[in-house]
């Protein structure tokens, strides 16, 4: 939306706000009727007026004011009101009965005085007697010629204006004045009043408002007005439109900014994983490393047990050869026997210790042929330990080949990430400029709105003062009026009849004034008013006696509810509490391996305002109070009377800011464990640092600071990692 259109909304707003200030209390006091209506224009009138008019619909003798009844010409309004005068403001009836009523209502109310003009009475007036003046340089005319009115209303018109000459400007009125020696009436276009006797009247006057230019004005407002609404819709529809756009935009910067944080917490769980795969690497590289060196080691022991077998097979060899090379000496030995056998107790002991010789030999070809199996199957369980420790091997490649593909395909979805993300931030940055356009023109239009408003306020001040200078002008002249009725008993109509064209002597009126109001005086003071007061006072002397007793029964009652109250809160609060002691003894047992923990309420004092005394005795130490344990002690008492009301009434949720802080370990640990138990009907949030309260956590949230001045969320759940 252009700045051109908002200026244009805000003022249709000043000139729809200025016109139903000005004429949206312009209501009918009967019916309550809201706006402008031409047909109601009487509501500009004086007090006593507008309460004649108010009885219009239940009196139908009542036709309307003057001003409603006459039409005339944009360029005359002025010069006809002020030809008019106070006339204007004459309420016209039909006939003599109607204006006797309305008096008497007007007198009844106190509500002021107000000149009729009964059709019945009202009927050839006065004729023009200066014929020949309405030839003079400057006359218009007459001005009853000058205005347009229904055929029944001629006689109020000729009556009212029929003598009064309605001249161009004031030189010529002037001129004439002198002509006829100040004996002709005139008013000017400019609204100056020449009156019989040389009087002139004049001044300031107030464009556009006059009696008669209301209805002009008004259907042109209502036209303004209508225009301004279309206006003010139309702007409503847009500023809506604006808003909407705003709030889309708002919330797909929203959605923008979550799927960056979802995709914020992907990179990072990617880098923990990178992170993680890369150890494992290192892990599995440290690995592979050592079973080389075992399999060189082993290789090693192989070629050791391999150049063993050599040597024993060597060995073996070497006993064979004996072995043969004996078996001959043997059989020549038993050769030499047969022949020696004549010599044979010599040829025994020489035989006996052959026999040995013999016997060592076959047990060490023995020995070596144990050795040699035992190497065979030692060699064959080396083999099989080099068979599975290459399988191994080539598995742990396999495995190394995988991870890092694996790490290949995590870098490729980072390397997207960050295209999405680089995606997602321009589309963000061109919201933000979106955005801060938007806040400029909001910015302007909230500058031209403030403009406007003091404009407006500038005018509505000048409105009240000008209504203020109208409200006492009209006051003086209802004022004026009020008091020739006052004194004198007449009315204004009454007065012009009852003047005299010729001026009586000054003097002798002053003398009959003063014997008049000394017959007045004579009459003494009554105070008519005093019936009146008197009913007054004791109306509201009957209004403040209810009131008086309806505040002592108020008081009783609520005296008594409080009562109630009470009785019922010393029950509640005393049944309950036993209930929390209770549990209280319970959880602290738990919390402390055993021991015994007591609530009690200060002797010698109100229940409900009674303090409450902690004893605790912690296993293996005596009955004390509260104050007298430890730091840790009295944290974990404290945090067993919070568990013990957790349990009687548990609250859907719950959060702890290191509460744990001053525990040992083991203290720690029976606080998490039992926290474990309070979950099945409450959510707990932990705030804390300590690692036997984190262990036992279903989930985890953290704040990394991985570069410097970038603070990253990281949460780690920790039931998935037990299941997985």
């Amino acid at each position: 939306m252009r700045q051109s259109e908002f200026k244009l909304i805000h003022a249709g707003y000043g000139l729809y706000h200025s016109l139903n200030s000005s004429f949206g209390n312009c209501s009918d006091h009967g019916n309550r009727d809201s706006g402008i209506s031409v047909s109601k224009s009487w509501i500009y009138f004086g007090s006593s007026v507008r309460r004649v008019m108010e009885h219009k619909e239940s009196s139908p003798g009542i036709i309307g004011v003057v001003a409603d009844l006459i039409r005339t010409k944009s360029e005359y309004e002025t010069a006809i009101e002020v030809a008019l005068g106070g006339s204007i403001q004459n309420i016209v009836t039909t006939d003599e009965k109607t204006a006797e009523d309305m008096i008497r209502i007007l007198k009844n109310e106190k509500a002021g005085r107000a000149t009729f003009l009964p059709l019945t009475a009202i009927k050839d007036a006065v004729p023009f007697t200066h014929e020949d003046a309405l030839s003079e340089p400057g006359v218009i005319g007459l001005a009853d010629s000058l205005v347009t009115t229904e055929e029944k209303y001629a006689d109020v018109a000729r009556n009212l204006l029929g003598r009064i000459l309605i001249v161009d400007k004031f030189a010529n009125a002037v001129n004439i004045s002198r002509k006829y020696h100040s004996r002709i009436r005139m008013v000017t276009l400019e609204g100056e009043l020449f009156s019989p006797g040389g009087a002139i009247s004049g001044g300031a006057y107030r464009q556009g408002g006059n009696l008669l230019s209301r209805r002009r004005e008004i259907a042109d407002l209502e036209e303004k007005v209508a225009a301004a609404k279309d206006d003010v819709a139309r702007y409503d529809r847009m500023i809506e439109d604006t808003k909407r756009e705003r709030s889309e935009l708002r919330i797909e910067l929203e959605k923008i900014r979550s799927l960056i944080q979802s995709r914020t917490l992907e990179q990072n769980t990617a880098r923990l994983n990178v992170v993680r795969e890369k150890e494992k690497k290192t892990e599995f590289t440290g690995s592979l490393d050592r079973l080389k060196e075992e399999n060189t080691a082993i290789e090693e022991k192989l070629a050791g047990i391999v150049a063993d077998r050599e040597s024993a097979r060597i060995s073996m060899e070497e006993s064979l050869k004996r072995e043969s090379g004996l078996n001959e000496t043997i059989d020549n030995g038993e050769k030499e026997l047969a022949l020696l056998r004549g010599d044979e107790s010599e040829k025994t002991t020489e035989a006996a210790s052959w026999d040995v010789d013999i016997e060592k030999l076959i047990q060490q070809q023995r020995f070596e042929e144990a050795n040699l199996l035992r190497a065979e199957e030692e060699a064959g369980r080396l083999r099989a330990e080099l068979d599975e420790i290459l399988e191994g091997i080539s598995a742990s490649e396999k495995e190394i080949e995988e991870k890092e593909n694996s790490i290949l395909e995590i870098e490729k979805t980072i390397a997207s990430s960050h295209t999405v993300q680089e995606d997602h931030e321009s589309r963000l940055k061109e919201a933000l400029e979106k955005r801060n356009a938007l806040r400029e023109k909001l910015s302007m239009l909230m500058q031209s709105q403030e403009s406007l408003t003091e404009e407006k306020s500038a005018l509505d001040k000048e409105c009240v003062r000008l209504s203020a200078q109208k409200e006492k002008a009209q006051d003086a002249f209802e004022s004026s009026i009020q008091y020739m009725w006052d004194e004198y008993e007449i009315t204004l109509s009454d007065a012009e009849k009852m003047r005299s064209p010729e001026p009586e002597d000054l003097a002798s009126m002053k003398k009959r004034l003063s014997a008049v109001r000394a017959k007045i005086r004579e009459l003494g003071s009554v105070n008519v008013d005093s019936i009146e007061e008197y009913r007054e006072v004791k109306d509201r002397f009957t209004f403040l006696n209810s009131q008086h007793d309806d505040l002592v029964k108020s008081e009783a009652a609520l005296r008594e509810v409080i009562r109630d109250l009470d009785q019922s809160m010393r029950k509640q609060f005393g049944s309950e509490f036993e209930k929390i002691a209770s549990e209280f003894d319970k959880v602290f047992k738990v919390l402390f391996g055993g021991g015994t923990g007591k609530l009690e309420l200060v002797e010698d004092e109100d229940i409900l305002e009674a303090g409450v005394r902690v004893i605790a005795q912690p296993p293996g130490k005596k009955l004390q109070n509260m104050m007298m344990l430890s730091g840790g002690e009295k944290s974990l008492t404290a945090i067993a009377l919070l568990f013990a009301i957790q349990n009687l009434k548990p609250s859907p949720f719950c959060l702890l800011d290191e509460i744990e802080a001053a525990l040992d370990e083991n203290n720690v640990i029976r606080f998490a464990l039992y926290l474990q138990k309070l979950t099945k009907n409450t959510q707990f949030i932990v705030i804390t640092h300590r690692r036997g309260t984190m262990e036992r956590a279903d989930r985890l949230y953290g704040i990394t600071m991985q570069e410097k001045g970038v603070s990253t969320l990281v949460s780690v759940n920790l039931i998935d990692s037990e299941l997985s």
